[in-house]
């Protein structure tokens, strides 16, 4: 008896930078949906790939009957995200010296859907020290600290203490109480210039000048060309450095993120910012901009308007880091979690609408 031959793909799936966030989102949708055909490109310079990758993916697509052409639906991230494309779209087009398209944010605007980046949120409850575990059972189940035993045997206590660790393994800090140890500022964005990575680094330079004590761990990828600043940074902030780098093991990046007290956005560019809700995620105090995405996601006790603000931000945390430490994030990072996220997506790719 002859096999039936396998379905032809239902699902393209395009991808012009293959790498951080957007490769997380390609695998998880591989992963989960059936059907999925993947073309992508490598993460290399990010603006070109945007301009002119579906040049080449015109021709490099096969032709599928299954395949449409034209969008049913056009789904964005986020409210910010899909507001600044429609809004722009006038003064793009104006560009055009003649035979200018007409009309099309109102042929874009009806078939729009904002429909937020799924996040798989590991549970980090291995990896979390002492006092964010103790928090994190007050936050669940509304109960005081005085009524909480260690959820730690005296085993696990003494590994997660241990500050014999290979230098091979991220370095973390001993669990010493809310207010001995330094604030941990961790910076888990792409090493490029739409991060803003001069604002975040000359911050930090004002709080060394004010002579104050933090650690740091600076991880995030990095491409084709790094920005200056980050080796400059490295060799000033040096006595500060925890972490410097990529750390390929996601294991290890969520251990950092377990460690640290603040996470920092200083974004010019971002449309969702997944690693901002990981670090939330593993317990951290959000610092972002009041501007692009972040408003939608987080209250404005966790918003900046200016460099001043950020500085003045930071300074007061590095002073009294327990505040970081004993504050719950009013944030709930389950509804962007796959797990919320999934069957809206499913449906979306299956019938055209999540």
């Amino acid at each position: 008896m002859q096999s039936e031959s396998a379905p032809s793909p239902s699902v393209l799936l395009v991808e012009p930078f293959y790498g951080g966030s957007h490769k997380q989102l390609i695998d998880l949708l591989k992963e989960n949906v059936d059907g999925c055909s993947v073309f992508a490109l490598p993460a290399k310079k990010w603006h070109w790939r945007a301009r002119t990758a579906a040049l080449y993916f015109s021709q490099t697509i096969p032709t599928c009957p299954t395949y449409s052409l034209v969008s049913d639906v056009v789904v964005f991230n986020s409210l910010f995200n899909m507001d600044s494309f429609l809004s722009s779209i006038s003064s793009y087009m104006k560009k055009i010296p003649d035979h200018r398209p007409a009309n099309l944010e109102q042929l874009i605007r009806p078939k729009c859907v904002v429909l937020s980046y799924p996040v798989q949120f590991p549970d980090v409850s291995r990896l979390l020290p002492e006092h964010k575990l103790v928090r994190r059972q007050v936050e669940q189940w509304q109960i005081s600290p005085d009524e909480l035993q260690s959820p730690r045997s005296e085993e696990e206590q003494q590994q997660q203490e241990d500050p014999h660790q290979s230098t091979s393994e991220p370095r973390t800090e001993q669990d010493s109480g809310d207010q001995v140890k330094p604030l941990h500022i961790v910076w888990p964005h792409r090493w490029e210039h739409d991060k803003n990575p001069e604002l975040f680094f000359s911050t930090l330079l004002r709080l060394k000048e004010k002579r104050l004590d933090f650690h740091l761990s600076v991880l995030g990828e990095t491409f084709t060309d790094v920005p200056e600043i980050f080796s400059e940074a490295r060799r000033l902030l040096d006595s500060h450095i925890l972490n410097w780098g990529f750390l390929p093991s996601k294991e290890d990046y969520l251990r950092v993120l377990c460690q640290a007290d603040v996470v920092v956005s200083t974004a010019k560019h971002e449309f969702f910012g997944v690693a901002i809700l990981e670090a939330v995620h593993c317990g951290c105090y959000p610092l972002c901009p009041k501007a692009l995405v972040y408003p939608e996601i987080f209250p404005a006790e966790y918003l900046y308007s200016t460099p001043e603000q950020l500085c003045k931000r930071l300074q007061g945390l590095c002073r009294r880091p327990d505040v970081a430490r004993r504050h719950v994030v009013k944030v709930d990072t389950s509804s962007f979690s796959w797990t919320c996220l999934k069957d809206r997506f499913k449906s979306l790719l299956a019938d055209g609408r999540p």
